[in-house]
């Protein structure tokens, strides 16, 4: 994994907004329409390339596929590369996202988003079977089409993300194992093979985990926090567990409070996590660190907390706002953790993915590739005060 030995690298969390052949495909074959398959598997080979030109175009030295290959959400495309799942309709009435303190208290706010947005869940993934992983193909498919992509366009390294085993199809409903825990096992067992099949290929893997953080808000209360700790500290083994026989330094770990775009007053803080945060068994994490919640939480990197040898790619971009950062506020956000942990320990990034799915996006295509060139100017004027040239 490469390192700013020179200047500051710049990437991103990874989601980009899909192009309208990836996301018209995706309709007519979810409405149960005939598709071109083989059309569609052309199609998305030169779009990839297209998006990793798009990326190093606009300044980004560590791209990914956008995730362009995945058919549903970032978490829940594992339902098509597992077994052991089934979907059910919810009854009528209930909504999967009507959970935690944040929604409790601006429960009005969150039905008007949930409407506008589409955002309400009507489908619920029950495990009714012994889980194993299946999609051995689709994932050849997204490391093929990302290899031809940055060979295409000169580029050398590159990442896929896919799902923390502790975000995996979350909020799902377990009728075949004894426990909450068996099930995790379970999962995290067979996402080892994802993982490991895309290090291998010499691609670095990026492990996305919304879970992570979230839980606090849907467990304290009426849980204390000493509870929601204990439970933090089993998801740590159980992502380490997933990551078994695969290199550290090919390893992203990204964590963040959600990413949708709500008030997000009851996230538990950075300080509070760290520390098991730390223990995950990546030598990069991405973590927010631009939006209006979490940018005071820069000065935790202080007196020496964060670890000798690893990556730390903060977001100084938000995914959330369709205001475009100034890159002079890019390169101070830059330059202020630099300073705490040292340059070359430091990447460039943002706060959460421009796209949740296919389907929704956070901010319009157009904005989002402002943002990302404004992320690489920001970086290259943080570069000179670093380095002084």
């Amino acid at each position: 994994m490469k390192r700013s030995t020179d200047r500051i690298l710049t990437s991103h969390v990874g989601s980009l907004i899909r192009p309208d052949s990836v996301v018209s495909y995706l309709r007519d074959k979810q409405a149960g329409k005939p598709v071109d398959e083989a059309a569609h598997e052309k199609s998305l080979a030169e779009e990839v390339k297209l998006v990793v030109k798009q990326q190093k175009d606009a300044g980004i030295d560590i791209p990914s596929d956008g995730e362009f290959g995945k058919g549903i959400s970032w978490s829940q495309y594992v339902l098509e590369r597992m077994s052991g799942f089934e979907r059910r309709p919810f009854k009528p009435g209930i909504n999967a996202w009507r959970a935690g303190a944040d929604r409790t208290r601006f429960a009005a706010f969150y039905d008007e988003m949930d409407a506008k947005e589409g955002m309400a869940t009507t489908m619920e993934s029950v495990c009714v079977g012994p889980l194993s992983y299946t999609g051995q193909a689709a994932v050849q498919r997204d490391i093929d089409h990302l290899k031809a992509a940055l060979k295409a366009n000169g580029v050398e390294e590159g990442f896929l993300p896919v799902a923390s085993p502790t975000s995996v199809i979350p909020d799902r409903t377990n009728e075949y194992y004894k426990s909450d825990d068996d099930i995790l096992v379970a999962i995290a067992e067979a996402m080892n093979t994802e993982y490991k099949m895309i290090v291998d290929s010499g691609i670095v893997v990026q492990l996305d985990d919304a879970r992570f953080a979230v839980t606090y808000d849907r467990m304290v209360p009426p849980a204390s926090f000493a509870d929601y700790k204990k439970w933090l500290g089993r998801q740590v083994e159980l992502i380490n567990h997933s990551l078994r026989g695969i290199p550290e330094e090919m390893v992203r770990y990204h964590v963040c409070w959600g990413s949708w775009n709500g008030p997000h007053t009851t996230d538990v803080p950075l300080k509070d996590i760290m520390d098991e945060f730390l223990k995950i068994k990546a030598n990069c994490f991405v973590i927010e660190g631009a939006n209006p919640r979490h940018e005071h939480e820069w000065k935790v990197w202080g007196n020496g907390h964060f670890p000798k040898g690893k990556m730390l790619a903060t977001g100084v971009i938000s995914h959330a706002t369709n205001v475009v950062e100034h890159p002079e506020l890019v390169a101070e956000r830059i330059v202020r953790i630099a300073k705490l942990i040292g340059r070359e320990n430091v990447m460039a990034g943002t706060d959460c993915g421009f796209a949740q799915g296919p389907f929704y996006r956070r901010v319009h295509p157009s904005i989002m590739w402002a943002k990302l060139e404004a992320l690489s100017e920001g970086a290259r004027i943080a570069s000179k005060e670093l380095w002084g040239k």
